[in-house]
């Protein structure tokens, strides 16, 4: 069982529950077993036609408690549909939607929805959350090596996991991002990908990277957001209490899929510790509703500290890591 279920089947009573998270992190999976949790029920996925059909057909029976509604974001008008939908039949039925972006930023022709659903991110394995049978020593070997997906993390091949990292980046590259956004040059955007696989935990300058590519900042910056929102990689900055100074200065990136990093056990395992510590502050916002945020700290003499964490706005801890240090 996944570590967000039961909280999601109480939500489920009082409103909507909108699930986000990476691809192939177990949404669909986590919602399905949730569906066998009612008596009736339906899942539909919009990149199904079939699915389509019967979403905008309202195609569904009285008795389906509970409706699965799949990457339904991928329709220009999704919210303006779900809240018809919310509105009208919430007495009978209770709703679910998933998708691999952050279904709190696409607000495409619609209302915000706002006040009619709580929002859940699932995110993959790790140390908090490891399957039966497997030991915390074992665990970590494979969330450095493979990553914490549930397809490459149960079954522990590297070569396998390189496969099926690269079907992803494809699916998500060509397929996803095309669906949601108007990008021609893909393949400029997948090389800035991989020059952020190369920099995990070092300071990002945008001006830079446009160097590179030959691009404008502007269009580095928009893919890098684009890369947040389809939840491939998550950005910190440095702590500061005025937010338009941290918003101007370089930040770092990490990525949500550890085995993603290209470089040496001590950036990877930075990477491991960034994903965990993101893993507890969205668990946190999400059940509490407190802000609780993810920062690195970096002071006027250059002294840093890799991690900082804030829970309505007020420091609770500084973390460093050292991958060589017995």
């Amino acid at each position: 069982m996944r570590y967000l279920k039961p909280y999601i089947i109480k939500d489920l009573k009082k409103k909507m529950v909108f699930i986000g998270g990476p691809r192939q992190s177990g949404k669909t999976t986590l919602a399905k077993d949730i569906l066998k949790e009612f008596k009736d029920g339906l899942y539909l996925n919009w990149d199904r036609s079939i699915d389509q059909k019967k979403i905008l057909s309202e195609d569904w029976s009285r008795e389906d408690q509970l409706l699965v509604f799949d990457e339904i974001h991928k329709y220009p008008k999704w919210k303006n549909l779900i809240k018809g939908y919310y509105d009208t039949f919430k007495d009978d039925h209770q709703f679910i939607i998933t998708g691999s972006a952050r279904l709190d930023l696409y607000k495409r022709g619609g209302d915000s929805l706002l006040g009619r659903y709580h929002y859940w991110r699932l995110h993959p394995f790790d140390l908090s959350e490891i399957p039966i049978k497997i030991s915390k020593e074992e665990a970590f070997k494979r969330l450095l090596n493979v990553g914490g997906f549930p397809e490459p993390f149960l079954d522990n091949d590297v070569r396998e996991a390189k496969r099926w990292r690269e079907e992803r980046y494809n699916r998500i590259i060509k397929d996803d991002i095309r669906d949601l956004e108007n990008i021609k040059n893909i393949q400029q955007m997948s090389m800035l990908l991989t020059l952020l696989r190369e920099r995990v935990g070092g300071l990002i300058v945008v001006s830079n990277l446009a160097q590179d590519l030959q691009v404008s900042p502007a269009t580095v910056a928009k893919w890098i957001e684009i890369f947040e929102k389809m939840y491939l990689i998550f950005t910190i900055r440095a702590y500061t209490q005025k937010l338009p100074r941290a918003i101007s200065k370089p930040f770092k990136v990490y990525f949500f899929d550890n085995a993603d990093v290209i470089g040496d056990q001590g950036a990877k395992f930075e990477n491991l510790v960034a994903t965990h510590l993101l893993k507890r502050c969205h668990f946190h916002q999400d059940y509490t509703g407190e802000k609780m945020e993810l920062w690195f700290l970096r002071d006027k003499e250059h002294h840093e500290a890799d991690f900082l964490l804030t829970k309505e706005n007020k420091i609770i801890d500084i973390i460093e890591t050292k991958w060589s240090d017995t």
